[in-house]
Order: structure tokens, then sequence, then C-alpha cells
């Protein structure tokens, strides 16, 4: 046997291909993916799940909501948030009670209880109020600024005595005719919704202003101008203006209004017909009476 002694050792060489997990990892690691999520995601995991286990807790939790509403308190009722004081603008004495009666507010409040959109929006519902502003500014105040419909006509409907504005919308109620005896009265089912077309019929009636006792809407399709005496002028549904006109040009040609005529019909533009009042009637039937008897006599 060959003795061993004295031969080279050999040496094993080390593979420098790397191990099959190593590779895969490497692989693994040139992902975007998955370095974004062991650099990122591991992280915001490790975070979460600390939080989670530390707000789990509900004396923690408890503790903390109550240091968050003592924090917000001692901000919010700070003076310089504070709202004392509240200046209404734009209403008369009457409407600026009935403000104060339904804003849900008490003062003095912190700014940041306050509502400002549903303020607006209660004050509007008024009758009254067209429009209205409410801003809180410098010093405390809480600023209501308000635009009032000014009333335009009574309208007798339903209800009732009511002030109607401009456009026909209802301002108030009122228990007598002399509350208001410098506005115009109009009458009728629909009147409230023709209140434009009424205005600038009883802007056209001005010289018959001492007369004119106020517009009845018709059907709701006409107006009648009715005029102290019991008197009637009945106007057409379309061109009601200008046949006003021309009825007023004849009475100051002729007097006509201050005969014994009851209505006067002028539907008929063509037509216009006139009637008589009971009276007139009862004397031209009594001439007519003689009439006839001088003739057979």
């Amino acid at each position: 046997m060959r003795s061993l002694r004295g031969q080279k050792k050999i040496s094993l060489k080390r593979d420098p291909a790397p191990s099959r997990w190593a590779y895969r990892m490497e692989r693994l690691w040139l992902t975007p993916n998955f370095r974004r999520a062991v650099r990122v995601g591991a992280p915001l995991a490790l975070v979460i799940a600390s939080g989670v286990w530390y707000f789990g807790n509900e004396a923690r939790q408890q503790a903390i909501v109550e240091w968050v509403a003592e924090a917000r308190a001692s901000i919010e009722e700070r003076p310089e948030f504070m709202v004392k004081v509240m200046a209404i603008d734009g209403a008369s004495d009457t409407l600026a009670g009935h403000i104060r009666e339904v804003m849900p507010v008490s003062l003095p409040i912190s700014s940041f209880d306050l509502d400002l959109e549903a303020m607006r929006k209660q004050v509007e519902s008024l009758d009254a109020v067209k429009r209205v502003d409410v801003r809180v500014r410098s010093g405390g105040l809480l600023a209501v600024n308000v635009v009032e419909r000014v009333p335009a006509v009574i309208w007798r409907g339903p209800d009732g005595l009511e002030l109607l504005d401009e456009g026909g919308h209802r301002v108030a109620a009122i228990g007598s005719r002399l509350e208001r005896s410098d506005l115009p009265l109009i009458a009728g089912e629909g009147a409230n919704v023709s209140v434009p077309e009424a205005l600038a019929l009883i802007e056209t009636a001005a010289p018959l202003k001492s007369r004119v006792v106020g517009l009845v809407r018709m059907s709701e399709l006409r107006w009648d101008v009715v005029m102290d005496r019991g008197q009637r002028i009945m106007l057409p549904q379309n061109g009601a203006g200008p046949a006003l006109d021309r009825v007023i040009a004849l009475n100051e040609a002729q007097d006509l209004l201050a005969r014994d005529i009851a209505r006067v019909d002028v539907r008929n533009g063509q037509r216009p017909i006139l009637r008589l009042t009971e009276g007139a009637l009862d004397e031209l039937r009594a001439l007519k009476s003689i009439e006839i008897k001088g003739t057979t006599e």
C-alpha cells in the first residue's frame, strides 16, 4: 500500500454561484413592490399594530376623548370667539321683534357653535323678510342685515285681509282696512298672483283715484274696477289698460261716471255697454209709460 504521506492536500474550491434560497431572495428584492412593502409597508404595519394595541384600551380612549374636548373648549370659549350681541339692521321694530323670537340662538355663545346658514333660512321663513344676511363680526357681534318686503296692496282673500308686496308675496295679515288706508285694495280669487297687473291698472286709474274703491279679480281672468256709489268698470281679459284709458277719456269728455250708470262694460272694445242704475231705470220706464199714454190719447 502506497503511503499517503508526502502527498499534497487537495483543497475544494467554494462554488461562487448563490444558493437557491439566496437567488430567490435576490430576485425578490429586485421587485419594486417587494422593496416598497419592506421599506414602507412593514414599518407602517408595525405602527398601526402598535396604535391598535395602545388605543384598544378603553381607559386610554376615554382619556384621549376628554383631553380633546377640554382642548377644544379652551379654544372655543376664549373671549375673542364669544358672540355676545345681536344687531338687526334694515327691519322695522315689529319685524325685528319677530326675528329675535325665531332666532335659534341664546347669547352669549361661541362662534364655533353658530350655524349661520340655518339661522339665515329661519329668518327668511318669515313672510315680511325678502332677503337676509347673517355674519359674525369682530367684537362679538352677530350682524343680521335684512331687506324687508314693502307692502304694495291689500288683498281681501279667503283668510281675511293680507298685505302683499309688489310681486304678490304675503307680508302680513291685518285686521282692518283702516290700518293701511294708504294702500289700494284688491279682491277675488287669483288676485294675489296678478298683483303687478293690478298695480298697473291702479296707476292708470290715477285720474279717478278719489272714487276708486279697489279692483276685483273675476273668474281669475280679468278685472273689475269698483267705484264708489256702487259703479263698476268691467275690463276685458286682454288690453285692460287701454280699455280703462278710453273710459277715463270718455268720463273727462262727457262726465260719464257722474251719471246714473251702474256698469260700464268695455269687455268688447267694439261695443261698449252702459247699464243704468235701478233708479234711472225706474225713471226711464215712467217716462216711457207717459209717452205711451200720450200717444194713445
